[in-house]
């Protein structure tokens, strides 16, 4: 049976790393933490039970994640986030194909828990993820903040049932606060990458964003909160499209 090193990045986690590691314990034969020097509870957390906290700056979500997959002691890995834990059904999937793993790539989907209420709809539903794979065919790659895993060509992945479950925003304010911060970073890897927008995007994008998810992908099926992440999407999506454009300007 081939060992499975799990890598968790985080910071100031102590909401959260309990329940991430406790949901890996079955079928993790290393659970790795990479904090960025928290000042809560994380690292005191995820050491009492029994994983191993390596501490780094935070350079950048794919520059973490890749340095966390190079610190496993295993070629086989599971990478998540410390707001993010397995479901049962993840969980004996993962056990499964563990005993003899016949491909070097497994994607799941990944459900996102809002103010307390599961999303199964819209943009944010299935958002399927590659998460478990042998770390000498895959990186890390994409746009900061939105990484993902990059395979050599024609690596087969096949899909696992379950669910990463991802715990992200307790609040509307918290997702607010998030928004801008995400933006920012997107707005600013763009444009470090040489990519430009227009005004027409700034007019167009956030408007087909909204639809897309409300309306295309039946966000309106997970009522009030699906309305409010549709809006959020939308903004998110101005947000880092104007960034960018008065990057570019000011670079001018």
């Amino acid at each position: 049976m081939e060992k499975l090193s799990v890598v968790i990045i985080c910071y100031n986690e102590e909401k959260n790393i309990g329940r991430c590691i406790d949901s890996v314990k079955k079928i993790a034969d290393e659970i790795l933490i990479l904090d960025s020097n928290s000042t809560d509870q994380t690292v005191a957390i995820a050491e009492s039970k029994g994983a191993i906290v390596k501490q780094e700056p935070f350079k950048g979500f794919i520059e973490k994640k890749n340095k966390a997959v190079e610190l496993a002691a295993n070629d086989f890995v599971l990478s998540l986030d410390a707001d993010e834990s397995l479901d049962p059904a993840l969980s004996d999937s993962i056990a499964r194909v563990k005993e003899n793993f016949t491909s070097r790539a497994y994607r799941m989907n990944r459900c996102s828990n809002y103010c307390g209420k599961f999303i199964r709809h819209g943009s944010w539903y299935p958002d399927t993820k590659i998460r478990l794979f042998d770390r000498r065919i895959a990186r890390w790659g994409g746009t900061n903040p939105h990484d993902k895993i990059v395979l050599q060509d024609n690596i087969p992945v096949v899909h696992l049932k379950g669910d990463i479950l991802h715990y992200s925003y307790h609040t509307i304010s918290e997702h607010v606060t998030q928004n801008n911060k995400l933006s920012t970073l997107a707005a600013e890897s763009l444009f470090a990458n040489g990519k430009k927008t227009s005004l027409l995007n700034i007019l167009v994008r956030p408007g087909w964003a909204f639809f897309r998810s409300y309306i295309i992908r039946a966000g309106f099926l997970d009522g009030l909160f699906g309305l409010v992440i549709a809006k959020q999407i939308s903004q998110m999506t101005f947000l880092k499209h104007i960034k960018l454009y008065l990057l570019h300007k000011s670079a001018k």
